[in-house]
């Protein structure tokens, strides 16, 4: 699940910019008109807008899973995982959405420039494909069926337990307890033969209801775990 805010015209250096600046006189054309280019502007300090965000997202009683920064044309995309024990609904998710918003724009009108033009606010709950490499990653998905490396081996169980030192896997209607420092990063498997107990944001996230307007994003998309 996901939630959008969108922030209009920029502040500052970065407002909109209407036309290029015609240069040499005109001159009649045949075919399409000539792609206009704004200017991009310096790349928002990201260790930045993290320290905005962060305790916001933690004061309402979420983690912040991850946080990353690109470009989609003329704005600023930033997009937010938060997630909780107990699972993250729309409700929360628009919540943690207008808080963050609100804490960006008030650091703009204090006088910082967060971002040189528009942007974009996207916060979603994290999907079935979200590695498990901390210990509230394991907690959180107690029940599900993982695959993980351990040792030189690879292995797929399902959590029955999980605290701060290690988690249990059931592997074959055996439990086994590893330490994290003997575990790779986990990763969710799907069961599709057992749809019938799967709640109705798992179908969201497997039928793929996490959709960015993204079209014009950097390639390069960035995201850290804590």
């Amino acid at each position: 699940m996901a939630q959008r805010h969108g922030r209009g015209g920029g502040r500052g250096a970065g407002g909109s910019r209407s036309g290029a600046q015609n240069r040499g006189g005109s001159q009649n054309r045949s075919g399409p008109p000539p792609q206009r280019e704004f200017p991009a502007g310096p790349s928002p300090n990201r260790a930045r807008v993290r320290e905005v965000i962060e305790p916001v997202v933690t004061a309402a009683g979420y983690d912040l899973d991850g946080l990353s920064l690109s470009r989609a044309g003329r704005r600023h995309l930033v997009r937010l995982t938060v997630d909780r024990d107990g699972g993250v609904n729309l409700d929360a998710v628009a919540d943690v959405s207008r808080l963050v918003s609100a804490a960006l724009d008030a650091a703009e009108a204090g006088g910082e420039t967060l971002f040189v033009g528009e942007y974009e606010l996207q916060v979603s709950s994290p999907g079935v494909d979200r590695p498990l490499s901390l210990p509230r990653h394991w907690r959180r998905n107690t029940g599900r069926l993982v695959q993980v490396k351990a040792g030189d081996k690879q292995i797929t169980g399902r959590v029955t337990a999980a605290d701060d030192h290690g988690v249990t896997l059931s592997v074959d209607g055996t439990e086994h307890t590893f330490a994290y420092g003997e575990l790779g990063t986990g990763k969710i498997q799907l069961e599709f033969s057992r749809l019938e107990t799967v709640s109705d944001d798992d179908l969201d996230e497997i039928a793929g209801a996490e959709e960015y307007d993204d079209e014009d994003a950097d390639d390069d998309f960035e995201e850290d775990e804590e």
